[in-house]
């Protein structure tokens, strides 16, 4: 993955993700984000958290809007599929909003902790 070449506007906060199984605590899936190629493969939720946050190192502007990402996945009724918009980021500590686009439900998180509870209690389920 070869970040640091690609020039993007300050406002590339948002990101899909596209969850295939969650077992255990494991993620399988993909990540979406306008910085990057392809989607990238995701094999647990601790990889998409360092993936964002690499993500947000490359971009440096705290306040700037979010960009429209589309899914491209053929089969989306078979994942679960989260928009993940990050409107706050201060001393690595993240607030946004997590949209699951299966159920049409929005939650605010205020850390990536929190981030990371609310994709165990949906994807456990």
């Amino acid at each position: 993955m070869a970040l640091k070449g690609r020039l993007f506007p300050c406002h590339s906060r948002e990101a899909v993700v596209m969850v295939r199984s969650y077992k255990n605590g494991v993620m399988d899936g993909w990540l979406q984000h306008p910085r990057l190629n392809q989607k990238e493969e995701l094999r647990s939720t601790a990889q998409m958290i360092l993936l964002l946050n690499d993500l947000l190192e490359l971009e440096n502007c705290p306040n700037s809007p979010l960009p429209l990402v589309h899914s491209e996945c053929d089969s989306l009724e078979q994942l679960t599929v989260f928009r993940i918009q990050i409107l706050f980021r201060e001393h690595y500590t993240w607030q946004g909003k997590l949209i699951w686009l299966n159920e049409n439900q929005e939650i605010v998180f205020h850390s990536a902790i929190e981030l990371l509870l609310l994709l165990d209690e949906i994807l456990a389920e």
